[in-house]
């Protein structure tokens, strides 16, 4: 992902932002999803990139940014995203369990 980035002139910061997002949401699916495949795509406009992780089956509730104790272990990722993230949504797809987490970034450091 960094070269496609690199290759459209993402300048450094907001690459690396995009990156650790899709990391977080990739991870996400991994994690919590009950489906056996995630796709993962990248999207990039004048001024945004689109991140969008499917996730085939879903899991059993949906992503939710929360606030994590200082002590807990898990939990900060989607806080992450939000953080990162000029916006970030569910986008169940029709026709079963499946489900898009998307982000979106700023394209630049502008």
């Amino acid at each position: 992902m960094q070269d496609l980035l690199t290759c459209w002139g993402v300048p450094e910061g907001p690459r690396d932002e995009a990156i650790l997002v899709t990391s977080e949401l990739v991870t996400n699916a991994l994690v919590h999803a009950a489906g056996e495949r995630i796709a993962c795509r990248v999207h990039g406009t004048a001024d945004r990139i689109r991140i969008e992780v499917e996730d085939q089956d879903g899991g059993p509730t949906l992503p939710a940014a929360r606030r994590p104790g200082p002590d807990d272990q898990h939990g900060r990722g989607l806080f992450l995203v939000d953080a990162l993230s000029l916006d970030w949504g569910v986008t169940p797809v029709s026709g079963g369990a499946a489900r898009v987490v998307w982000a979106e970034l700023p394209y630049d450091d502008g």
